[in-house]
């Protein structure tokens, strides 16, 4: 069986880099022309990949996977709206490929460009939601690369449904269908030989829980961009304006807990918890929020369940809340450097002074002052669609978009110039 996966996930590769070759060449209106016809056909395919997903949904629930990971599992109309409309916004941005980063001449008369070029084939190793297909893949195709997927099976048939209507769309434009492809199996094997596939992927991106990433990481033979899991944290400074730090608690927490920049741990200044802490406890139990608080933080609300060492890793994905006192912004700072996972982070205060700190000293990709962090998305950010969000340092970090899913090649023009 595993030698039949392994040829499967070959001759994926094979396909996707000969697709990659060929994309190219293509123009920024060939592209713009081939996305067009995705949105078009997955119009068209909409009943088949609502079926598809029903079919998804249905056994998720009959598994006991979670209700937080069913409903990022569930491709509502409203979701599906948005993943249409998502590949014309791609459409009408800006193609960075082909753009001159820096360009200079040396005193011996060589010209040197430094320019876009997409990266060639990218790997993407996902779970659950099924919109992530179709917003990764046209990403990659807006920058000239091949898609090689791998879904998770709770989402494979909705996968399935709509990487079919993506390869009608390529067809119907002139571009290779293999430009986008599903993983057609759900064995783990293929997983590993994706990540052995150095001949064929030029890159990996892996998003879901820390299992994954860190299989993915243990294995991989090319470079790995890890959408690593979100603890996020806003914390609430002593000046901060209370009412408004309500609000974005809320939001952070509430508004789609199962995200990854869905806010895990609410941090407070001991100066203000007396007074702040039971009126955010209180409007959080409203909204059906599990509380788990240090020791301190339950001395306030009797209510709170004692979180342990391992809450303050946590990322729960659901209605559950970490809540811990800090003694000033320094103390939120240590907490978010040793428990934090270095991808969305926020302070409320009307300290300029604590929010510059907070801005510069805590290291994750985004990091906010007064604001959700549930603002940490490609489409918020005004990028379009995103793959995901990067928590490495290289080569992208935050919402991985257009520019980050090119390289850069030097292009060195003479006029019979050589070296002495």
């Amino acid at each position: 069986m595993s030698d039949d996966v392994q040829r499967t996930v070959l001759d994926c590769g094979r396909r996707a880099r000969a697709a990659a070759r060929a994309l190219v060449r293509a123009t920024t209106t060939e592209k713009n022309r081939a996305l067009d016809a995705i949105a078009a056909a997955l119009e068209s395919s909409r009943p088949g990949i609502h079926s598809a997903n029903h079919e998804d949904v249905l056994r998720s629930k009959q598994s006991g996977l979670a209700p937080a990971m069913v409903d990022r599992l569930t491709l509502t109309e409203k979701r599906f709206e948005a993943m249409v409309q998502g590949v014309r916004d791609v459409a009408a941005l800006s193609d960075p490929v082909g753009e001159i980063i820096r360009e200079w001449t040396r005193p011996n008369g060589l010209r040197i460009i430094k320019r876009r070029f997409p990266i060639g084939v990218v790997g993407i190793i996902f779970e659950s939601r099924p919109n992530v297909t179709c917003d990764a893949a046209v990403l990659c195709l807006k920058t000239g690369n091949a898609t090689l997927l791998r879904g998770g099976k709770e989402a494979f048939l909705s996968n399935r449904a709509i990487v079919t209507a993506m390869a009608a769309g390529l067809t119907s434009a002139g571009l290779p269908a293999d430009s986008i492809q599903l993983i057609p199996t759900t064995d783990r094997e293929a997983v590993r030989h994706m990540c052995e596939m150095d001949q064929f992927l030029d890159v990996i991106v892996p998003r879901g829980g820390p299992e994954l990433i860190q299989a993915v990481v243990r294995n991989a033979r090319m470079p790995v961009i890890k959408h690593y899991k979100g603890v996020c944290h806003v914390y609430i400074d002593r000046a901060a304006d209370l009412a408004m730090a309500e609000r974005i608690a809320i939001n952070a927490k509430c508004q789609r807990p199962a995200v990854c920049n869905a806010m895990e741990t609410l941090l407070v200044d001991a100066a203000i918890a007396p007074d702040f802490l039971p009126l955010i406890s209180a409007r959080l139990a409203e909204k059906g929020v599990e509380l788990r608080g240090c020791a301190r933080s339950r001395e306030l609300v009797a209510s709170m369940k004692p979180a342990t060492e391992n809450d303050w890793f946590e990322e729960y994905n659901d209605l559950i809340l970490s809540v811990r006192i800090v003694d000033g912004i320094a103390a939120a700072i240590d907490h978010i450097e040793q428990y934090g996972s270095r991808h969305s982070d926020a302070i409320v205060t009307r300290d300029q002074s604590a929010a510059r700190r907070f801005l510069e000293e805590v290291d994750s990709a985004t990091v906010y002052w007064n604001a959700s962090t549930r603002f940490t998305d490609g489409g918020e950010f005004g990028m379009g669609a995103e793959i995901g969000i990067s928590t490495d340092k290289l080569h992208a970090r935050g919402p991985m978009a257009l520019e980050e899913l090119t390289t850069y090649k030097y292009q060195i023009i003479g006029s019979g110039q050589i070296r002495e």
